[in-house]
């Protein structure tokens, strides 16, 4: 197996343990590395409802960037226990991007600027891991 598909395989286990909604399947579109960009969110109202939201405006505004391959967000899974799991965070975002240029275009696209926007008065930590990912 290779480690695209592996690597794939390991986060779509995770995300559906942690209760995130997945839509479509990774796929490669470029010769160049794609980009694993992941976010944690913790929030000052950590409520269901304001979880709840975060993850219904992360589908609304960040999901249908052009270059987006893969897209999910969802709540932190309560239930995962593990010595290793962090549980510093309320709602999680994965895209995987095509490339770095599309990954570079959603920084500054209208509609993630909106979603900050709309939503940053709750963050109370904000916790970025991007990766170039074959």
């Amino acid at each position: 197996m290779s480690g695209s598909k592996f690597f794939f395989g390991v986060l779509s286990a995770l995300l559906l343990a942690a209760g995130c909604e997945m839509v479509g399947q990774p796929k490669k579109l470029t010769a160049g590395p794609q980009v694993a960009h992941c976010v944690f969110f913790t929030l000052h109202n950590n409520s269901i409802y304001a979880k709840q939201q975060l993850v219904r405006d992360a589908y609304a505004w960040l999901r249908s960037h052009e270059g987006v391959v893969y897209f999910a967000a969802g709540e932190r899974a309560v239930q995962m226990q593990r010595p290793v799991n962090d549980m510093a965070f309320d709602v999680s975002v994965l895209i995987v991007f095509d490339s770095i240029a599309a990954y570079d275009a959603y920084q500054t696209s209208k509609k993630h600027l909106e979603f900050i926007q709309r939503n940053e008065a709750n963050w109370k930590q904000v916790r970025v891991f991007d990766s170039l990912i074959q």
